[in-house]
């Protein structure tokens, strides 16, 4: 038998903490539970988490700032969940790591299938590494650990790549020099249709392009824009190792 899948959930409302945690326990996860954090680290250190549901408002260190400790050394996948919930809020999220988001107060059903959704795509992308037999790929002096999630620059230095940003990335190596739509890239790296102001794959290119040192006013070296179509990845060739 498979070990189910084990999800964190932080935050600081015990009734919140309990009613997810039974709920998804029901829904055959398993979950740990923390009010800061201190104890999501505690939880991180100690067990090995899957995904993390990651409040915004916490006391003390705050949402944001955990999530961005967070990416900055694991590539666990996290959903923010926002009391605020404004266009704002949910761009800074994304630009801080989070991969997917949902405001408050919300239906445990829908988180339920947003954890689906993201375990799903995050899940999907080892396997089909492992089906191609592809560790690295390298293009223009970069090269992309697939394993890991790492990008290595030119000079030697490690990125650890945010799980969509990693999806994001692949996608544009899969597809070199061939210009695809905001549609096409939401659709493949998120799992879901865009809306009018949803700026989820806009926020990914620019974190892309701050790694890559790439000046979006110029019109971007490695990620180009395409006017009316979307963004290019533009290399001479990618080789597969």
């Amino acid at each position: 038998m498979s070990v189910p899948e084990h999800i964190l959930i932080v935050d600081d409302d015990a009734e919140i903490r309990q009613l997810l945690s039974t709920y998804l326990e029901e829904a055959g996860f398993r979950t740990s539970i923390a009010a800061d954090g201190r104890e999501m680290r505690r939880r991180l250190d100690d067990q090995l988490i899957d995904l993390v549901v990651l409040d915004l408002m916490l006391p003390g260190e705050d949402g944001l700032s955990l999530c961005r400790d967070l990416r900055v050394r694991s590539n666990i996948p996290v959903i923010m969940l926002t009391a605020r919930g404004t266009l704002v809020d949910r761009i800074v999220g994304l630009e801080m790591g989070a991969d997917d988001y949902l405001g408050k107060p919300f239906d445990p059903r829908e988180l339920l299938a947003r954890i689906k959704v993201v375990l799903r795509r995050t899940n999907a992308f080892p396997q089909r590494a492992r089906m191609d037999d592809v560790r690295y790929l390298a293009f223009a002096g970069w090269q992309l650990d697939t394993s890991n999630r790492q990008l290595r620059s030119p000079q030697g230095l490690v990125i650890s790549l945010g799980s969509s940003d990693f999806r994001l990335l692949r996608l544009l190596l899969q597809h070199p020099n061939r210009p695809l739509s905001r549609d096409f890239l939401l659709n493949h790296v998120f799992d879901r249709e865009r809306t009018p102001y949803d700026r989820s794959i806009d926020v990914c290119i620019s974190r892309l392009r701050q790694h890559f040192n790439d000046d979006a006013r110029q019109g971007g070296a490695l990620i180009r824009t395409v006017r009316n179509e979307g963004y290019m990845l533009s290399v001479d060739k990618v080789v597969s190792e």
